[in-house]
């Protein structure tokens, strides 16, 4: 598994390494690929490791976006989490829109899949892509996720997103 994800890293920086940005990183016609780090308060698709007690909790995924029009991104993510010994399957489906064409902003569809049962949530997500380079942004971001199954609450997340545009 850390050969496979090794490999899609390398492939998805050697095309960001390659591309040639004539119109932007947010125009029309554009992919992301992003990785955020932060917690495991919900269904997510961010890297986190936590250790209590003898406990260890984790998850991993990454997000992809394709830019339907200028600064505007229909969007996807997948995720794993192992939390408390229960393996947790996170999709994500939502959109994103990048006020002047660095403040992104958006809205998705989060569901958990475990044994026995599954939680949703709408996030509701903003933040300020820093852009490294010409392909390369990094994305710190406030995220709300409103629990949608009965006697969920809404929680709060801090993210910090590594992104990719080619």
């Amino acid at each position: 598994m850390k050969k496979f994800l090794l490999t899609i890293a390398m492939v998805a920086f050697g095309f960001a390494a390659n591309a040639q940005d004539e119109s932007g990183q947010t125009a029309k016609g554009k992919f992301v690929i992003e990785a955020n780090t932060g917690s495991a308060t919900t269904g997510n698709t961010s890297f986190s490791f936590s250790s209590s007690d003898g406990q260890s909790s984790f998850s991993l995924g990454l997000d992809g976006g394709y830019f339907v029009a200028d600064n505007f991104a229909v969007k996807g993510g997948l995720g794993y989490a192992d939390i408390n010994d229960a393996s947790l399957f996170v999709y994500k489906v939502g959109a994103e829109y990048y006020l002047d064409g660095q403040f992104p902003v958006g809205i998705d569809f989060t569901g958990t899949s475990f044994d026995g049962g599954s939680s949703n949530w709408v996030g509701l997500q903003a933040g300020y892509a820093y852009f490294l380079g010409e392909n390369v942004s990094v994305k710190p971001a406030l995220r709300y996720n409103i629990g949608l199954d009965e006697g969920q609450e809404g929680l709060f997340q801090g993210l910090i997103g590594f992104a990719l545009y080619f």
